[in-house]
């Protein structure tokens, strides 16, 4: 069964505080923001590009990293979980990874350990888009 590859969520907030807001949600469930990449600077410094404002963070939770890492030195290659924040319109729109999609790939997909690793940070993702929702 294909899975939703991000959990969408539209804010009214313009995006200083939508990004604000996300960072906020993910600490609340146990992520932090390892990375921070501006795609407005790095597309207009790279190619002279102009792009609205994206960033896109790199969120971690050291105990489940931790944990599916144990299991599979190759879920490094997935990690950290992306969290996308953009300008749209009149407010943000925030995606956030799926991790039961982004772990679908080889033998990570067959693991079991990997696959309630995926489940939990499902779970606190969703709740974090849960939270940006209400």
């Amino acid at each position: 069964m294909s899975q939703p590859l991000a959990f969408q969520v539209f804010l009214t907030d313009d995006y200083e505080t939508a990004v604000e807001k996300v960072t906020a949600a993910l600490k609340a469930e146990g992520y932090g923001v390892l990375t921070s990449v501006d795609m407005k600077a790095t597309l207009k410094k790279k190619l002279d590009a102009d792009f609205r404002r994206y960033v896109i963070l790199g969120a971690c939770n050291p105990p489940l990293a931790y944990r599916a890492l144990q299991s599979d030195p190759l879920v490094g290659l997935l990690l950290p979980c992306n969290v996308v924040v953009e300008e749209s319109g009149t407010g943000s729109l925030v995606s956030i990874v799926n991790p039961d999609a982004a772990l679908q790939v080889g033998t990570l997909a067959e693991n079991p350990e990997i696959k309630a690793v995926a489940a939990e940070a499902r779970a606190r993702l969703e709740r974090v888009a849960a939270a940006l929702a209400a």
